[in-house]
């Protein structure tokens, strides 16, 4: 799909909207209320989330004018919708509380926003395409994070969703070796793609030699290290780690079962038995971490992720079934210069850690072996995993 058509660009706006549609009509009719929506610092309530997306479309597709303060633009369609929905400015706890219209309003106005979006689209010419791109791949992250709640809360997902398998047909093992090199990491400006501003710019990074794992750790790799102890040993565990899973008092990954004598996984409301060749998922940085020591391998670094994915068929091809863990603290490139909607990186830098790739529900238009995802390094919410490097002696 060529997004920089203005038709393509079209069929992918209506595509995100269909899918965004799709994933909420599986929402029980309780968690339309926000105060019942369970308050976690992991999720928003669905109905702040279905507005907000809306919201944001509108804004950066309509409404943003660089020159004008917010007081001076063109106001919503949803009546308060600044006041409501903006992320940039709604303090998360807040969201279980305000004064939300009705469900049917929210969905007109998803409607109705929509509509004149397109017809700005219709519009626009080529050098007019940045926000209508940034609202598409915002709605997809927002799908993705839709089915992550979903998850957390223990709910039904879409059938496509729950018949879901990670493991790939024919599973092979080993690591692929690199040579050292200097490679351009980032990306370059004459890309046809989208680029978000924390991808910005390439610059040269040397990478020494390293092996890393064909394959995600799998499920199987990860049971040996539970069934080992691994969660019982401080010696596998960064002090922040420790004190982490010490805070949760659990023995074993978030989304892992032992039912009698076989493992299965929590999935969307339901267990299912356990592929044992499929990459584990459900992990924090401080799980992957721990396994890592425990096996006397490491993480990858992010450069050292990119530079794989960019030079080697084979490792992309492993690629996207779980989102991976490196080592690597989300940092600004050199030179760094934030785009428009400012706060989509630069408050999360030396926070979050790097993560790369894509998961199972990820949208495929959003991955791209340069795309940089970030997470705080307790979430084990995430549809993540990781693989693994050698160390060098």
């Amino acid at each position: 799909m060529d997004l920089n058509s203005k038709d393509e660009l079209a069929k992918a706006l209506l595509d995100a909207r269909h899918y965004t549609l799709a994933l909420y009509a599986f929402l029980p009719e309780d968690l339309w209320i926000p105060e019942r929506v369970p308050y976690m610092t992991i999720i928003n309530p669905p109905l702040w989330e279905m507005a907000h997306i809306g919201w944001f479309q509108e804004f950066w597709c309509r409404r943003y004018r660089p020159e004008h303060a917010m007081k001076d633009l063109p106001p919503s369609l949803l009546a308060h919708a600044d006041e409501l929905v903006d992320s940039r400015v709604i303090p998360h706890k807040d969201r279980w509380t305000l004064n939300y219209p009705a469900r049917e309003t929210a969905f007109r106005y998803l409607e109705d926003s929509l509509d004149m979006t397109l017809n700005s689209l219709a519009a626009s010419g080529d050098e007019e395409r940045y926000f209508f791109k940034l609202a598409l791949f915002h709605e997809d992250m927002h799908g993705e994070a839709l089915l992550m709640t979903l998850q957390t809360l223990g709910l039904a997902a879409p059938a496509n969703v729950m018949s879901m398998q990670r493991a790939v047909p024919h599973w092979t093992t080993g690591d692929l070796t690199f040579a050292g090199a200097t490679f351009r990491q980032g990306a370059s400006s004459d890309e046809q793609r989208f680029i978000f501003d924390n991808e910005k710019w390439g610059h040269d990074v040397e990478v020494a030699f390293f092996a890393i794992s064909v394959q995600p750790v799998s499920n199987r790799e990860f049971v040996t290290f539970v069934e080992s102890g691994g969660y019982a040993h401080r010696e596998f565990w960064s002090k922040q780690g420790w004190e982490w899973l010490r805070s949760r008092n659990v023995g074993g990954a978030a989304a892992l079962l032992l039912e009698g004598l076989d493992w299965k996984e929590k999935w969307f409301g339901t267990s299912r038995n356990l592929e044992p060749e499929a990459p584990v998922m459900h992990v924090s940085l401080h799980e992957a971490e721990a396994y890592c020591r425990w096996a006397k391998r490491r993480l990858p670094s992010e450069s050292e992720w990119e530079y794989a994915a960019t030079t080697n068929d084979v490792y992309m091809q492993s690629a996207g079934r779980v989102w991976e863990w490196t080592s690597t603290p989300f940092a600004p490139y050199p030179g760094f210069q934030p785009d428009p909607y400012a706060e989509y990186s630069q408050p999360w830098f030396h926070t979050h850690q790097v993560l790369r790739g894509g998961s199972f529900a990820t949208r495929r238009r959003l991955m791209h072996p340069r795309f940089r995802n970030f997470y705080m390094p307790e979430r084990s919410d995430v549809f993540a995993g990781f693989r693994t490097c050698a160390i060098q002696v």
